[in-house]
């Protein structure tokens, strides 16, 4: 890695830690609902009855999976009637019911994917009703299960683990809104748009005199910006999504957005620290998690800059100097270059954010296979919105099992044992997952219909479905761009592949929280395994990559390594 590289990765690193610190406080006191009165006055108002009941973890499933459904359902209905609903200047139709149906269902899971142009495909209505709103929504909810799965793991000995529409309500207004506010007005300050007008038809400079015209789009996108990376949610207003100047105008916002990507995920880690009532614990998760991302930066930022000695063959100059970036910059913005782009698709497949500011389609080999590898591993380093707290919660158990089963003794964490129903749990939600990835990759490539939507064929084209089931089935949204995935067999199949590992996981998840919560904690004796020290951090990171590579290094050898040894060749 350069010296640029690495000193914006510490930067990044520094700022993201002064930031999250603080914000973890916060977050612990929602948590504990440690709130100025008229704040709690506010919810009772807002809520009525419902805010004062507290729920055991089925009517806390049932009351999340009524919710989304429920928005999904509004979304879909909006989609199709499209064309007839106001705040529409370019008069764009509705959307197919294939492509209404995936996009509401991407948006609800907090997925994003998206089969289509935002630009050309929806009205500004569309985007601030439907898209920005399911944005907010989706990741409150995942936050709201992260809040339930902490008060399981700390309480002592309680059947109900909180209220679902008080824990939504509270990720949105007290957390969510506020700081996606700040972040718009940011936005704008530095160039990005906000407004209703009509999209602009322009002669450019150079076609003065000339028929040629070119047309700029408009809308407010600074709002959704704001909260599709806050969210972790990754939608693009536009199609060229974070490399459009309008959704990043300079390399200030690009550093902005890569920051709240990651920050209420690290963020939550810390307040599970506070809200246990040891800060060792929150640290030391959140280390394995910078631990393992580190590592990636580095393995993708340096096979971008290594290039491809493909084209060095050819007598192509792959070497940095002041006249030349180095290295692989197809696909990238010059605007940000290897470095950045390279940390911002580590960034964004780290956590469940589909946001991408360069093509992963056009990476190396190696480059590429990095975030294919972070999605596949549940996006559990740093990940979304409580997804990514929930998702590492669950490896932080199988870690303790497994190390309970090595010395002979009853697994325990946080003083609550860890008994064969809840490893059920944690493993049913480990495997969801996998299973819908590669289940999904097997059978899409054995139709027509799916093989008709490769546009390359070989080992490229089987990581572009790869990629599609494996940023589906995580949530994720990002995707490599030679797959033409706007037909009705890739909408309904990627649709089912985002609910079932959304909610395949969530479920699981809440029951292991109404388990782990109906426990005693007992105190440690000499016995416990410590759960806070630098030993601890590095059999956490063990299961993680142990799991991932098992189940997935068979697919990954069929596509991104085949490639690499190719380029060698």
């Amino acid at each position: 890695m350069s010296v640029n590289a690495w000193i914006l990765l510490l930067l990044f690193l520094l700022v993201l830690g002064a930031l999250a610190w603080p914000l973890g406080h916060l977050v612990a006191r929602l948590i504990d609902s440690e709130l100025p009165s008229p704040l709690l006055r506010l919810e009772r108002w807002c809520l009525g009855r419902s805010a004062r009941e507290t729920m055991d973890w089925r009517r806390y499933a049932l009351a999340i999976l009524l919710f989304n459904l429920l928005g999904a359902a509004g979304l879909f209905t909006l989609l199709l009637l499209q064309g007839s609903l106001p705040w529409n200047p370019q008069q764009l139709p509705g959307l197919s019911v294939d492509l209404a149906f995936n996009t509401a269902i991407s948006f609800m899971t907090n997925t994003n994917w998206q089969a289509y142009a935002g630009e050309a495909s929806l009205s500004y209505f569309s985007q601030m009703a439907g898209m920005t709103v399911q944005n907010f929504l989706s990741a409150a909810t995942g936050g709201a299960v992260a809040f339930a799965l902490i008060r399981g793991l700390t309480s002592q000995s309680a059947k109900h683990i909180g209220n679902a529409w008080t824990d939504i309500f509270r990720v949105t207004v007290y957390l969510l809104l506020p700081i996606s506010i700040l972040l718009a007005l940011f936005f704008v300050q530095q160039g990005s748009l906000q407004n209703l007008s009509a999209y602009l038809s322009l002669t450019p400079l150079a076609a003065q005199g000339s028929e040629l015209h070119q047309t700029l789009s408009m809308g407010p996108v600074a709002s959704q910006e704001a909260i599709k990376m806050l969210g972790t949610n990754g939608g693009g207003f536009f199609n060229a999504n974070s490399a459009h100047p309008f959704e990043n105008p300079t390399a200030l916002t690009n550093f902005v957005q890569m920051l709240a990507i990651f920050l209420i995920p690290a963020a939550l880690v810390l307040a599970f620290g506070r809200v246990a009532g040891d800060r060792r614990q929150g640290i030391a998760v959140l280390l394995a998690m910078t631990l393992m991302f580190v590592m990636a930066v580095l393995v993708v930022t340096s096979a971008e800059q290594a290039g491809n000695p493909l084209l060095t063959s050819h007598g192509v100059n792959m070497s940095q100097s002041d006249l030349l970036p180095g290295g692989n910059m197809e696909g990238k913005e010059s605007r940000f270059g290897i470095a950045a782009t390279s940390l911002f698709a580590t960034v964004t497949t780290a956590a469940s954010c589909g946001a991408v500011n360069g093509m992963h389609d056009s990476f190396t080999p190696l480059g590429g296979l990095i975030p294919l590898l972070q999605m596949q591993l549940g996006e559990v380093i740093f990940g979304g919105v409580g997804a990514g707290f929930y998702g590492m919660a669950l490896f932080v158990l199988l870690t303790v099992f497994i190390a309970g089963l090595m010395i002979g003794r009853t697994p325990e964490y946080l003083g609550k044992k860890i008994e064969s129903a809840d490893m059920k749990l944690v493993a049913l939600a480990i495997l969801v997952t996998p299973a819908l990835v590669l289940c999904g990759t097997a059978v899409t490539l054995l139709l027509p219909q799916g093989l008709a939507g490769i546009f390359n064929p070989g080992a490229h084209g089987f990581s572009e479905v790869l990629y599609a089931f494996s940023s589906a089935a995580n949530n994720n949204g990002s995707a490599f761009g030679g797959l033409s995935a706007n037909t009705p067999y890739y909408n309904v199949m990627l649709a089912i592949a985002m609910f079932v590992g959304r909610f395949g996981v969530i479920v699981p998840v809440l029951a292991l929280a109404g388990s782990m919560g109906a426990k005693r904690r007992q105190p440690e004796s000499q016995g416990s395994l410590p759960t806070h020290g630098l030993l601890f951090v590095g059999l956490l990171i063990g299961p993680v990559l142990l799991v991932g590579a098992l189940t997935f290094i068979p697919s990954l050898a069929l596509g991104p390594i085949v490639e690499h040894l190719l380029m060698l060749k």
